[in-house]
């Protein structure tokens, strides 16, 4: 997959899908204005394969073939200005919003405090049933035209509790060791490939650490990373922490200095180390400079960001026009409230500002 840059536009929940994850001409509009602003690669938000999966209100849906043709639509209308887009694939698992699925979250296992709402264990026939549906969604994904599919094991949705021993207490091939615990990674990736193909680009998004207690740690992630990497993944995109958040985590709010930028570089420099496959850094990415700076000294490929294009799709063009100020998102996260309340996320602070002036 050949890019015109290196900025990634992170997946990112835009709560525009239609109540049953069908495309509509609001998210098509802000596909085509992201491609329109200059980034190289656009990630669609979290797509949930599977109903019980869905996390968020107006999600992405990706579980059915009716879904593909405006899938079709919104894929041909961002190749249209030049850009490449993949679908991420994702499943919720303890995070899945049960009022809008109607169905009790699944779970890895059994672990404190799950006792205090209704929770399903998945058992192994659940496990080889969620793999053919990550590859169904695969298919579906490469059937509407997306250059390439980023499997979500992050931020502690279904795949990311898999890795986490915080969550991951199973007694089977599935739980233990690092190895068992990113075995369902292995057959959902193998599972993907054949479907896709050998030459179809196949990503995933993955934890540096959980920032919890008793979470992923920076090590395990990096075996984990290795195990995936000689596989043949195709490259990875480093973040970290839980939707949670957590006094661990670090601060996403606040963002006003280089120092404070890029919260994962040390972790990414010892994942590009391991790994050497392409290596995607998301994570308070603010500023041209030390963007250039993690490209030139190796501690990434890419540069992947999410809030910035929420106010400004069209970052990218702005910076390679010259004006190199920082990005002017303030990193105060009011972006997905309206989208919680059915508007679609978008900058709070630069609607205001408009009304203001």
């Amino acid at each position: 997959m050949e890019l015109s840059n290196r900025f990634v536009r992170s997946a990112t929940w835009e709560g525009m899908a239609a109540a049953d994850g069908a495309v509509t001409s609001k998210l098509i509009e802000t596909m085509i204005a992201l491609a329109r602003g200059g980034v190289g690669l656009i990630i669609s938000g979290h797509t949930y394969i599977r109903p019980e999966g869905q996390a968020s209100p107006l999600q992405l849906g990706i579980y059915k073939d009716d879904l593909i043709q405006g899938l079709r639509e919104m894929t041909n209308a961002v190749h249209d200005s030049g850009v490449k887009i993949i679908m991420q694939l994702a499943h919720a698992g303890n995070f899945a919003a049960k009022h809008l699925t109607g169905q009790p979250p699944l779970v890895v296992s059994d672990f404190e405090g799950l006792a205090s709402s209704p929770r399903k264990e998945i058992t192994e026939q659940g496990i080889r049933e969620m793999v053919r549906s990550f590859a169904d969604a695969a298919r579906r994904a490469k059937s509407a035209g997306f250059d390439g599919v980023q499997i979500h094991s992050a931020h502690g949705y279904l795949l990311s509790q898999f890795l986490s021993p915080a969550f991951n207490r199973r007694k089977d091939e599935y739980g233990g060791d690092v190895q068992n615990r990113a075995r369902i990674h292995l057959e959902i990736y193998e599972a993907i490939r054949k479907v896709v193909g050998q030459d179809y680009p196949v990503l995933i998004k993955l934890n540096s650490r959980d920032f919890i207690e008793n979470g992923l740690s920076l090590e395990d992630s990096l075996q984990i990373a290795k195990i995936l990497a000689r596989a043949g993944m195709d490259a990875i995109e480093l973040s970290g922490g839980f939707i949670t958040g957590g006094k661990l985590s670090p601060s996403r709010s606040g963002i006003d200095s280089e120092e404070k930028e890029a919260y994962f570089r040390e972790d990414a420099r010892a994942m590009k180390k391991e790994t050497g496959i392409p290596l995607i850094l998301v994570g308070g990415m603010r500023s041209f400079n030390v963007a250039e700076k993690l490209i030139q000294d190796g501690t990434a490929d890419y540069i992947s960001m999410s809030r910035p294009l929420i106010r400004e799709p069209d970052l990218v063009n702005r910076w390679k026009a010259g004006d190199r100020r920082r990005a002017e998102c303030r990193s105060d996260n009011l972006c997905f409230k309206p989208g919680l309340d059915g508007e679609g996320i978008y900058c709070v602070v630069k609607s205001r500002e408009k009304k203001n002036s």
